[in-house]
């Protein structure tokens, strides 16, 4: 098969660019041919045998990290590409979006797709959230299946400006992908008429990438500026933004430091819109062993899931959280929220659920956590043989591809 991915985000920075850079590497490991549309910001250097179709645009001031010289880009639109909350490299929002910057970012993205569709010539094409980019490739009258990621959703509700596109991406696709139980419920509920082409199938993590290995504490802490004494180690990595819940970890921090003062470091790797909120709390709480890490690749992720001792994830909301399935994949018990997609994976076996909110109970449990792990040594090769078993992205593209080939075969009735 020929299959055509687009994204409204770069292809790292973001849960549904993670998606799709692993569904396309996974599509091209079993035979499948595979180019991407996405938006971006800086020279992109090849993707082992993926065509890579970047449209790019201007990266702001605030979020100016390591981008080539202006003048390669020559052609980038002149404002940064927009999101439902955050990502590493842009803080702007669909909704801060004039009339006249939409009608750029459609055409310059209609553009790459008409291009792709003459000379690529895909049997399919596989957009990422029910938005406005699936609802152009919709429109092509290629058989087209949109992921629903949960953070569309949220612009759904945010932003009724943009809810006409993804109405008629629904009407107009051949298949929808909910990337869990929740996620489902919450896109019926909002696009009823999705009922009977809308399909359930959980996100699985690369394999590759994540995985249990030995990593020298120690020289990694220094590389990112923590001082090391033996304490033990939590980890939130994620988007700062107020869905995550970063807030409420920090209380629970505040807490965790009092009863057990000097014994536990805590590590906050990430960037987005709630960071100079967050480090005020920091100072208000007078958070001693808390540091901000900044954004991390996915190989520096590895790292920090195997050398930490417990994985927080606080979210009042979380659509699927495959950051979560990832930290275990390295052995990492989570403690996460019972909300969203989260309590599809995490149970007690391989961490603890808490309510959203409540940094009390949220303290309880990391120190729980972090008794059981001392308790049985083999709890980390426990925890990341659970991932393996189930939620591998090789199960996931499987599924996928059976998925694609039923609707191909629908269309040539």
């Amino acid at each position: 098969m020929k299959i055509l991915l687009i994204n409204h985000f770069p292809l790292e920075g973001s849960g549904s660019g993670t998606y799709t850079r692993n569904i396309a590497q996974y599509l091209v490991k079993r035979g499948h041919q595979v180019c991407v549309v996405f938006p971006e910001t800086d020279i992109q250097g090849p993707l082992a045998d993926i065509k890579l179709h970047p449209v790019y645009f201007t990266q702001d001031q605030e979020s100016r990290t390591g981008l080539a010289p202006k003048e390669i880009l020559v052609n980038a639109l002149p404002f940064n590409f927009p999101c439902f909350t955050t990502h590493p490299r842009s803080l702007r929002t669909f909704g801060d979006l004039d009339d006249t910057e939409l009608k750029q970012y459609l055409d310059a993205f209609k553009t790459a797709l008409i291009e792709e569709c003459e000379s690529f010539k895909p049997d399919l094409i596989h957009g990422q959230h029910i938005w406005c980019l699936s609802w152009l490739a919709a429109g092509l009258g290629i058989p087209s299946v949109i992921t629903a990621h949960g953070t569309d959703l949220m612009g759904y509700d945010k932003w009724p400006q943009f809810r006409k596109y993804a109405e008629e991406a629904v009407e107009k696709c051949s298949r929808i992908l909910a990337i869990s139980r929740d996620n489902m419920q919450a896109a019926l509920e909002r696009f009823p008429q999705a009922e009977g082409k809308i399909t359930l199938l959980s996100n699985g993590y690369n394999e590759d990438v994540f995985y249990r290995e030995m990593v020298n504490k120690e020289g990694t802490l220094e590389q990112n500026g923590v001082p090391y004494k033996g304490e033990k180690l939590v980890l939130f990595a994620g988007k700062l933004t107020a869905f995550k819940g970063v807030d409420t970890l920090l209380r629970a921090v505040k807490l965790y430091e009092e009863q057990q003062p000097g014994k536990i470091i805590t590590m906050i790797a990430g960037s987005g819109q709630e960071e100079k909120m967050l480090k005020e709390l920091q100072q208000t709480l007078q958070l001693k062993s808390l540091y901000f890490l900044g954004h991390k690749n996915q190989a520096e992720l590895r790292k920090l899931y195997n050398m930490a001792d417990v994985f927080a994830m606080p979210s009042r909301k979380e659509p699927f959280g495959l950051v979560a399935l990832e930290a275990m994949a390295c052995g990492l018990p989570v403690v996460a929220s019972n909300e969203g997609g989260l309590p599809e994976f995490v149970n007690e076996k391989v961490g603890a659920l808490v309510p959203a909110d409540d940094p009390s109970v949220l303290c309880t449990a990391i120190l729980n956590e972090l008794d059981r792990s001392e308790a049985d040594p083999k709890r980390k090769d426990l925890i990341s043989e659970y991932a393996r078993s189930d939620y591998t992205q090789s199960q996931f593209i499987i599924k996928l591809e059976k998925i694609y080939e039923e609707l191909l075969t629908e269309h040539s009735k």
